[in-house]
């Protein structure tokens, strides 16, 4: 396996891939995201063990939404048997994936836990949905530095995790080399991810102000609150879906295309017509 590395500019390229590929299937990808966010979110309903499960299946989601926009970058239709990718290429890549998201959930967990020891968990209730953003709890010192922390920790948690489920479904990785590989790839191709992450904040800053604008013109027309509610959520699913749909291309670009492939595995991210 061997790790390419790219100039700053790549980053730029791979949010225009994601937006371009996912204008080609942009139902099939919005379905995908939305049905692999609802499976995590009825996960969270598990007693005791829900929001860990939920946790866990990030890998999975996510490799799903890479190989979907694979599969449309070459013109082919995703369907939503893709949401089970990561559990039918075999036993091994199976207990791999298992691998992967045990290791992000505890991780993850142990990110909030970190935070919950400047503010006695209070920010990690919130995040995880188990109490209310006030505007007391917001403004509170102890909830910023928790959270400001948590912000930190998270980054090199996401890198470790960034490649991972491509370098196992592609490349049959072990989950932990997977990890290694991951980051090294992330840190190596930094000027490329740094461009990559800061053009993703201006598409989301302009979508912002886009719809700031548009509510508020609906609102100068009479439009009701809740018309204007459900556009600005079903903006925020399909940049989101984009925002998936690059990852792939982050990943094409950083390693090489594996030399063989096993029967039955699904085509490793080929080159996209639009690069």
């Amino acid at each position: 396996m061997k790790l390419n590395i790219v100039p700053a500019r790549t980053g730029l390229q791979w949010v225009r891939q994601g937006i371009t590929v996912f204008w080609r299937q942009p139902m099939a990808l919005s379905a995908l995201f939305f049905m692999t966010m609802a499976a995590m979110s009825l996960a969270t309903l598990l007693p005791l063990v829900g929001p860990a499960v939920a946790l866990a299946l990030l890998p999975s989601a996510t490799l799903a939404m890479m190989v979907a926009a694979a599969e449309a970058s070459q013109n082919r239709t995703p369907t939503p048997a893709l949401m089970l990718v990561a559990f039918r290429t075999g036993k091994q890549r199976l207990n791999a994936m298992m691998s992967l998201g045990a290791m992000y959930a505890v991780g993850f967990l142990g990110v909030m836990g970190l935070s919950a020891l400047i503010d006695g968990g209070e920010f990690a209730r919130v995040y995880l949905g188990g109490a209310p953003l006030t505007r007391e709890v917001a403004e509170s010192g102890d909830f910023q530095a928790a959270m400001w922390l948590a912000m930190l920790l998270y980054v090199p948690l996401s890198l470790l995790f960034w490649h991972a489920p491509g370098l196992v479904h592609w490349h049959n990785v072990p989950p932990v080399k997977a990890l290694f590989f991951s980051i090294v790839a992330c840190w190596r191709n930094f000027g490329a991810f740094t461009v990559y992450g800061l053009s993703w904040l201006g598409v989301f800053l302009a979508a912002g102000l886009a719809m700031s604008l548009l509510v508020t013109l609906l609102a100068a027309v009479g439009i009701g609150a809740s018309m204007a509610g459900g556009i600005m959520v079903a903006t925020a699913m399909m940049l989101a879906a984009m925002f998936f749909t690059s990852v792939v291309f982050t990943f094409r670009d950083s390693f090489a295309p594996p030399d063989a492939q096993t029967d039955g595995d699904e085509p490793a991210p080929g080159a996209d017509p639009s690069h």
